[in-house]
């Protein structure tokens, strides 16, 4: 295969694999309702929250405080790609509106993935892409994660941001 051609295959692989967001983009849906469900810690959820505040530490940034609401809300979208068998955003903007109306958020920010398998690869991918990394190294007080495995054993990860 020539160089060029696999050059195109791997972006396009990379950019389908994760993807961030901010409260500006429009939502494809508006039937999705929030149900608060307070969620036991994964270990990988752990780990994902305290290799982005380490990072964070690094660089003289403040460190987040996970709030249980958020990781909530996190859930709910990360189980909906689990149904849905894809990677997206959404409903961002519901979820969004919701973090600024029930917990006073003043910005919402997302970065979702697939595929990863532990908590430094995801975190790593993150922090490779320019548009990830800027939201992990955000203005921002708060977050939440949820990681869930579908069926075939492939993890999908929402990671939402808020300063309040």
């Amino acid at each position: 295969m020539q160089l060029s051609l696999k050059l195109f295959f791997l972006a396009f692989i990379a950019s389908m694999t994760f993807s961030c967001t901010t409260d500006s983009l429009e939502d494809q849906t508006n039937d999705i309702e929030f149900s608060l469900i307070t969620l036991e810690d994964k270990s990988i959820e752990v780990e994902i929250l305290e290799l982005i505040n380490n990072h964070r530490l690094s660089l003289g940034l403040n460190v987040l405080s996970d709030l249980s609401v958020v990781k909530s809300v996190a859930y709910t979208h990360t189980d909906y790609m689990v149904d849905n068998n894809e990677v997206s955003h959404a409903n961002f903007f519901k979820r969004s509106e919701y973090l600024k109306s029930k917990e006073g958020a003043s910005s919402v920010s997302e970065n979702v993935a697939y595929g990863y398998s532990s908590a430094e690869s995801v975190v790593r991918a993150w922090l490779n892409s320019e548009g990830h990394r800027a939201t992990i190294e955000g203005d921002f007080t708060n977050f939440g994660i949820s990681a869930e495995e579908n069926a075939e054993g492939k993890w999908y990860y929402t990671n939402i941001f808020i300063k309040k």
